[in-house]
């Protein structure tokens, strides 16, 4: 829930600013959003007290309000996004869909409804249609992390289907799915998980940069939180020596491994360095 309400709270910010010249529609959606914003808000923090019956009568409520907005601002793009975001979160994706649809149509320059629509796709099995819509909002927000984070998911997780389609080859789809990891990373340097990534789709490339996954790998060491945290980023460094032929930086990297938990991984690669050394 919080995912999601952060990101329509990112589209929605300019409506809540109650600039002094807001049209009457500009008001209206405002008020909606506000509305919205505090259901949604209230509902994240709930917890055990969450009144699903209240909660869902108030949705009722707003998703009428929405209607209505609607009916009287035809046109209005930024009220069919507000309103597919909400009918998603609501767990109606397909008329969710249906909106952002129509606010992409209304203002083809929204690049968060272009992401969102993207998802839909991406997760109902139209990975193809679902790339264009990815790359039209890098396009129009390069600077977004999260974009090139879901352009580089989307090209990982359905790579046989891109190879299928014969307009990828396999080296072009490797090479963007790493550039897009590394985009988001450089963009959000302190998203754990945004880097991680990227640390991750080195493996997948047919010929890795391994003195930069290394780097990689040693800045996410300084961003862990944790002894265990900080032990996997040096496995995954000793992991990236030994395929870089330098095994004795490794040995010494697995030697300073010692939590239980990656003792089964730790010694995979023990067992690596000694087939090599015994040929």
């Amino acid at each position: 829930m919080k995912h999601w309400l952060v990101l329509f709270l990112f589209i929605a910010a300019p409506l809540l600013a109650q600039p002094r010249d807001e049209s009457l529609a500009e008001r209206g959606l405002r008020q909606l959003v506000e509305r919205q914003r505090t259901l949604l808000a209230g509902a994240a923090k709930a917890g055990d007290d969450f009144d699903e019956a209240a909660f869902t009568t108030q949705m009722q409520q707003l998703c009428q309000a929405y209607e209505s907005f609607l009916r009287d601002n035809p046109e209005f793009a930024a009220g069919y996004a507000a309103y597919g975001y909400l009918l998603g979160k609501i767990g109606m994706e397909r008329e969710g869909v249906v909106m952002l649809l129509k606010a992409n149509q209304y203002d083809p320059d929204i690049p968060l409804v272009k992401n969102q629509i993207g998802n839909y796709l991406a997760e109902h099995g139209k990975p193809l249609e679902a790339v264009n819509y990815y790359l039209a909002a890098i396009k129009l927000e390069p600077k977004e992390p999260l974009y090139h984070y879901q352009l580089g998911t989307l090209l990982h997780n359905s790579r046989d289907t891109f190879l299928e389609s014969g307009e990828w080859t396999a080296d072009g789809i490797d090479n963007a799915m790493h550039e897009a990891f590394r985009q988001a990373a450089e963009l959000a340097p302190d998203r754990f998980a945004f880097v991680y990534r990227y640390g991750e789709s080195f493996y997948d490339m047919p010929s890795p940069d391994w003195a930069k996954a290394l780097q990689v790998w040693a800045g996410l060491e300084e961003l862990a939180t944790t002894e265990i945290e900080r032990q996997t980023m040096r496995l995954h460094a000793a992991n990236v020596c030994l395929k870089a032929g330098k095994a004795a930086h490794a040995q010494a990297l697995l030697a300073t491994i010692t939590v239980p938990e990656l003792d089964a991984q730790k010694q995979k690669l023990v067992a690596q360095i000694a087939t090599r050394e015994e040929k």
